[in-house]
């Protein structure tokens, strides 16, 4: 099989960019038994960031905010200069903002859009188109001074988010009121929380003495410090930051790390996405350089961060589908 090369050409720059910068289109004509490495060693799109112009607007997931921001960061450092907010309110207000009311150019999700969300989108002219950037382990944590919580079951979890005293879960657990701190009802992180810890039903939960819900993360690791008698969840790249005062628990047997990402073995990995759309694309194309950027370096940027890179046949596929509507709309 031999693999493509797509650069953006001189036409792409009248019809595409206008005053942003992109190659010429071509095929590599080089064979290889990994197509994915040779695509990435000869760039699939080569999008020069100092002459891409125009404003984006990105906001959504806490949790993909931290592979976000370091993509704006180096997008910035290799020459783009013009600006690119990045709002951190939960998936559910991002995809809000994205497909309601039509204000944003990016979401960013910690969980596939909903069939209501889609409609709204779709209401608006957005036809929602999923990029995969990257892989979270949820990590459900603890206090390190908490020494009875080590391995727990999914049942056992979801006693403990919806029982009032550790004793109440284990007996030989401490006769102290369990302080729960979780995600806000807007993130995509209480949403995946909720569907696999409680079967989709989130009423146990709310319904739950001493719980804090906060769409900030930090205020949620904060709390967990705090108390002996906390826990928390959130994602993997807020406790790597904090690992140092936090216990990651094991879930099923099973600790979250690369390995068992890799093998798809921990029972709370979840897919982490941006959400754009061709109406976009045409009517800001700066937004489709930063994704083919985005696309480009969201392995080693995920890892970076915190995060776990998908797989080159994932990758791959969402490089594929951006290719497939630049050129549905013309643009090669």
């Amino acid at each position: 099989m031999k693999p493509y090369l797509v650069q953006l050409t001189s036409m792409l720059l009248v019809v595409f960019f206008a005053s942003h910068s992109v190659s010429a289109i071509g095929k590599s004509e080089t064979a290889s038994d990994d197509p994915w490495l040779e695509v990435l060693e000869e760039e699939l799109v080569d999008v020069n960031p100092a002459n891409v112009t125009g404003d984006i607007d990105i906001a959504g997931s806490s949790t993909v905010f931290p592979i976000a921001e370091r993509l704006v960061e180096i997008f910035s450092q290799d020459g783009y200069t013009g600006s690119i907010n990045v709002a951190s309110i939960g998936s559910g207000a991002g995809f809000e903002r994205w497909a309601k009311e039509a204000e944003t150019d990016i979401s960013n999700a910690s969980r596939p859009i909903k069939d209501s969300e889609r409609q709204e989108a779709i209401a608006n002219g957005r036809e929602p188109i999923e990029f995969l950037l990257g892989i979270d382990a949820l990590a459900v944590v603890v206090n390190p001074d908490n020494d009875w919580a080590t391995d727990i079951s999914i049942e056992e979890l979801a006693a403990i988010f919806s029982s009032e005293k550790w004793s109440d879960v284990n007996p030989s657990w401490p006769n102290q009121n369990i302080l729960k701190f979780s995600p806000g009802t807007d993130s995509g992180t209480f949403d995946f929380f909720i569907e696999q810890v409680f079967d989709k039903n989130q009423e146990p939960l709310l319904a739950a003495a001493n719980l804090q819900l906060s769409e900030d993360d930090n205020i949620l690791s904060r709390g967990v410090q705090s108390n002996k008698y906390a826990i928390g969840y959130f994602g993997y790249a807020y406790y790597n930051e904090e690992k140092d005062s936090l216990r990651a628990l094991d879930i099923e047997g099973i600790t979250p790390n690369r390995a068992t990402i890799d093998a798809a073995s921990y029972p709370l990995a979840r897919p982490l996405f941006m959400y754009s759309a061709a109406s976009i694309f045409r009517e800001k194309p700066q937004v489709a350089a930063f994704l083919g950027y985005a696309l480009l370096n969201t392995q080693d940027v995920a890892l970076g961060v915190g995060y776990f890179p998908v797989s080159d046949t994932d990758i791959q596929k969402s490089i594929d589908l951006y290719l497939t509507v630049l050129s549905e709309i013309g643009w090669f």
